[in-house]
């Protein structure tokens, strides 16, 4: 049995309603044969609150697992509070603990609250962040793919002003070996061609707007190319993306996250993954936030974390499909 664990994210946003639209959803996929019958989905949170939360959809829990994990305190739609902040983290911690012992092989998580989470004690910077910590990995790449884009990130999140001191020579062998790595191994892709954007308006134009590209980017872009990486570059990021230009690679990597998120969340948003590499297990994760004005409405669309579901399917896939072609070399 293939298993899916999804984390049902901050109780007062639109997570808990949208997991259990996903579940409905993929309890029709599998029973139209378009879900294979040996595939798992299992929700991870408290099972009262996503019945009621689940409206025309709660019967769909009937159908699918739930891992059960209890509120800190009751929850309203829209009102975040602190004690819950904990809540959230149990959620992450339940299913990092089924993928580190075999029992599922992607955690797909739906949007949690930053700010919530710290108000409650806990240092977060984001499930990228504290996935990478607990898995014990020194590197993990932020991805996000939709609209026929696949754009990595350098960087993530960072004030503007502390970008160019953090794309150093180390943090870019790193972010191209995992880009690399995982476009082979997680999307099946034998030879992926990757497109590396500059720092700098122009990408430096020549170092008269900047010298990174010169000091630290091409050189990294050398050194992965003499070890069999496809990387080219440094390019101008404003035209790159470029529709018949960035249709020539399978994956652009920006130096910071409002470089190439803006372009790929204009042709995908709300059915975009956000995706985690470097991890020894498959993450995906929606789009967007939690959307607290919409919480208990019915009126967010489930579109994006459906599409969620679905990369992390075919990553599993693809990685079975490079593990056996590997076993038989």
């Amino acid at each position: 049995m293939r298993r899916l664990v999804l984390t049902t994210g901050e109780p007062a946003g639109i997570g808990p309603e949208l997991s259990v639209a996903a579940a409905a959803w993929f309890a029709g996929e599998r029973g139209a044969g378009r879900v294979p019958a040996d595939v798992e989905l299992v929700l991870v949170g408290d099972r009262d609150l996503l019945a009621q939360r689940g409206g025309r959809d709660a019967a769909a829990l009937a159908g699918v697992a739930v891992h059960h994990v209890p509120l800190r305190v009751p929850s309203e739609p829209g009102r975040l509070a602190v004690a819950n902040g904990r809540y959230v983290l149990d959620t992450l911690d339940a299913a990092i603990a089924m993928v580190a012992d075999g029992r599922a092989q992607a955690i797909v998580t739906a949007p949690v609250h930053k700010g919530v989470i710290n108000d409650a004690g806990v240092a977060f910077s984001g499930h990228t962040e504290y996935l990478q910590e607990r898995a014990g990995v020194d590197k993990v790449v932020m991805m996000l793919a939709g609209g026929g884009l696949r754009v990595a990130l350098a960087t993530t999140h960072l004030p503007l002003r502390a970008v160019p001191d953090a794309v150093t020579a180390q943090t870019l062998d790193q972010v191209l070996r995992i880009l690399d790595a995982d476009l082979r191994r997680r999307f099946g892709l034998a030879n992926p061609r990757i497109a590396v954007c500059g720092l700098n308006p122009h990408a430096g134009e020549g170092g008269h707007l900047g010298r990174e590209e010169i000091e630290v980017i091409e050189p990294a872009i050398a050194r992965a190319r003499a070890a069999g990486i496809d990387a080219r570059g440094p390019l101008p990021a404003d035209t790159l993306f470029v529709p018949a230009h960035v249709a020539q690679f399978d994956a652009a990597l920006a130096m910071f996250h409002d470089q190439g998120l803006p372009v790929l969340k204009h042709a995908s948003f709300g059915h975009g993954v956000n995706i985690t590499l470097g991890l020894p297990y498959v993450r995906t994760s929606v789009d967007h936030g939690t959307a607290l004005d919409l919480a208990g409405t019915g009126k967010a669309d489930p579109g994006s974390l459906q599409e969620a579901i679905v990369t992390a399917l075919q990553m599993i896939r693809a990685g079975a499909q490079a593990a056996g072609s590997g076993a038989s070399a």
